[in-house]
């Protein structure tokens, strides 16, 4: 195992605890934005056409969604200066082990012709290959948990990445895609039904990214 020992670290929950705390008030406010299209419909006669809905709940939570998480991680990163400079050290040292497997890989690889946009760098490889992690890490959670922890455990085993920036790769994917749903429903001004459906959509993705930030793998 690379991971370093976490006795003198927050558990991930106390960590990203304003991050857990913005995800579950969007989720929130996700139930209450589709409520504005849904309640009307449910108090009004069931002859009665034309029932006026508010979509304005949910463009407002869509435009809020970035800036309330951006704030969250940074007021996170204030609360537990000495666990970031810890994970600031072990992601120099796995950043390195990624840059060392990149440039071997290039190395063994035929060179190709020269083409309008140029490789990426062993670094840009590096920060590719942990979204990259972070990505898979998502998309098998969304399956099967128990599987996608063994795979975080598996690349942790590898000396290129520590289970928490795994854990914390799957977070960003996860987000983005919750955050993504949320933009779309906004977007849609015409069909409030489908409106709210696509608001309650990013639902299931803020719950799985609060379940990847508390989760404690050591």
């Amino acid at each position: 195992m690379t991971t370093s020992a976490r006795s003198d670290l927050p558990a991930r929950r106390r960590r990203h605890a304003r991050l857990i705390a913005a995800l579950t008030a969007l989720i929130a406010g996700c139930a209450e934005a589709a409520g504005a299209v849904y309640q009307p419909l449910a108090a009004a006669d069931p002859d009665q056409d034309g029932v006026a809905v508010d979509l304005m709940p949910i463009m407002r939570l869509a435009a809020a969604a970035p800036t309330l998480l951006d704030r969250a991680r940074d007021e996170d990163i204030g609360r537990w200066p000495a666990a970031v400079a810890r994970e600031q050290a072990e992601s120099r040292r796995t950043c390195t082990a990624r840059c060392t497997i990149a440039a071997a890989h290039d190395l063994l690889d035929e060179p190709g012709p020269a083409g309008p946009v140029p490789l990426p760098t062993a670094g840009q490889g590096a920060a590719m290959n942990l979204a990259s992690a972070g990505d898979e890490v998502a998309a098998h959670w969304r399956l099967d948990p128990d599987e996608a922890i063994v795979l975080v455990h598996e690349l942790a085993d590898s000396g290129a990445f520590t289970l928490d920036e795994v854990l914390d790769s799957a977070v960003d994917a996860t987000v983005a895609v919750g955050v993504l749903a949320l933009a779309q429903a906004a977007d849609i001004r015409t069909d409030p039904s489908l409106a709210a459906e696509t608001c309650l959509s990013a639902v299931p993705y803020l719950a799985q990214a609060v379940a990847l930030a508390v989760a404690d793998l050591d």
